[in-house]
């Protein structure tokens, strides 16, 4: 291990996350929102010294060659700074989740039994280079009564660490209980590992970010992972689909911010419609500078556009840029096959004007979140309504798709009687 003191430093975050997860747990609903309000007031205060952090983020992710679209994910300005003080700001008007009767019932002999959600207690938090994700992480697990350790990217670690201190800042001076929110400071590979085999302290591991990522804490946690595996989003433009309500999705869904996990990254077009479809597809793509990666049929049907030959990788590559995969089916089946091999169970679309074939594409993708006549960047915890959201889960136990606050809780049985006994 590179850094001596890492894993010492790590396993005392983790046992003062366990000591303040406690404290959370009993913290009322408005003392809650009123930590909450003052962090969202802290972040605005204090936008240019985030901004002035993240330049030199900035600086460096342009030394090291980083692509156009990671260095998007990377960029804070005044905007996005007020966009997260104002998701903060959304989960105060969110209800507490904690202490929900999710079940009651009398038993024969007078017990009395209550299903009651609980937070999950100490969570740890391994993600990538978005350094809103520190915020927005932060903001949910505090609001379900969770503690939280963070381990951003390097790429990112200086917007990083001032955010989390200017929310630790802010929400202390009304009342947030110490370590209630920790950034590990190290950029270490290690820092993961040490975090993955802490259970001791560490009741849920929450990876977001790219593939090799999520396996790394997978194969190494010792507590429950939900995963947030990458985003290969699909959308199958059906045989009887609305072909201008296509483009106009297939363009949303592409460019509209093609660095996000619901960005479309293969479209589908069943071949009835190919021959006129393709061509209108493929000149809107091509007004937006999007590269055009298609199967032998998509070359033969878009004559006026450059199209570059897919090949087998291109069908589960995440591209996260200007760019897309194009895929001639002959059915609808074909177009379901073809989504469930090589998609990530994410978000995927179907366009069709049958309520039928909608209906059995419904049933069939087997991903969290499955649209009609809809674009894929609606997989979001704020458009479902969540607020800010700790990401989308491509898990199916405990929780699947935008994870907002109910998905950060577990539940506790609290039975009360008068002197029941088993004998």
């Amino acid at each position: 291990m590179e850094n001596p003191d890492l894993e010492k430093v790590i396993l005392e975050m983790g046992a003062k996350a366990r000591q303040a997860a406690l404290e959370l747990a009993l913290l009322p609903e408005a003392k809650k929102n009123a930590i909450l309000k003052t962090m969202a007031s802290g972040l605005r205060l204090n936008a240019s010294v985030i901004i002035a952090e993240n330049q030199k983020d900035l600086l460096a992710a342009i030394e090291n060659g980083l692509s156009p679209a990671m260095i998007d994910r990377l960029t804070l300005t005044s905007e996005r700074i007020e966009a997260m003080a104002s998701g903060i700001e959304q989960v105060v008007e969110l209800t507490d989740p904690c202490g929900e009767i999710l079940h009651e019932s009398t038993r024969p002999n007078g017990m009395v039994l209550r299903k009651i959600s609980v937070p999950i207690g100490a969570i740890g938090i391994v993600f990538e280079s978005r350094p809103n994700v520190t915020s927005d992480a932060a903001v949910l697990c505090f609001k379900s009564g969770n503690a939280t350790i963070l381990r951003g990217g390097k790429e990112a670690i200086h917007s990083n660490r001032i955010i989390a201190h200017i929310m630790g800042e802010s929400g202390a001076v009304a009342g947030l209980p110490k370590n209630a929110i920790q950034l590990i400071p190290f950029t270490e590979r290690e820092s993961v590992s040490v975090m993955a085999k802490m259970d001791k302290y560490l009741d849920l591991m929450i990876p977001r970010g790219g593939k090799g990522l999520v396996e790394t804490v997978v194969s190494q946690a010792r507590m429950p992972v939900i995963k947030h595996y990458d985003g290969i989003c699909h959308m199958y433009v059906d045989k009887d689909a609305d072909l201008e309500m296509a483009v106009k999705l297939v363009v949303d869904a592409k460019t509209q911010k093609p660095s996000v996990c619901n960005a479309l990254e293969t479209l589908i077009v069943n071949r009835d419609v190919a021959r006129e479809f393709l061509p209108m597809v493929a000149k809107a793509l091509d007004n937006k500078n999007t590269e055009i990666i298609g199967d032998e049929f998509a070359a033969v049907f878009i004559e006026d556009v450059p199209v570059t030959p897919a090949t087998e990788e291109d069908w589960s590559t995440e591209y996260l840029d200007y760019k897309l995969s194009i895929k001639v089916v002959g059915s609808l089946p074909d177009a379901v096959d073809h989504i469930n091999e090589y998609g990530s169970g994410h978000s995927d679309a179907i366009v069709t004007k049958d309520a039928v074939r909608a209906q059995i594409f419904f049933e069939g993708v087997d991903s969290a979140c499955v649209y009609h006549n809809v674009s894929t960047r609606f997989s979001d915890g704020e458009e479902f309504g969540f607020g800010a959201e700790i990401g989308v889960s491509t898990d199916k136990i405990h929780a699947r798709g935008p994870m907002g606050l109910k998905e950060l809780t577990s539940y506790q049985y609290r039975i009360s009687g008068n002197g029941q006994t088993k004998a």
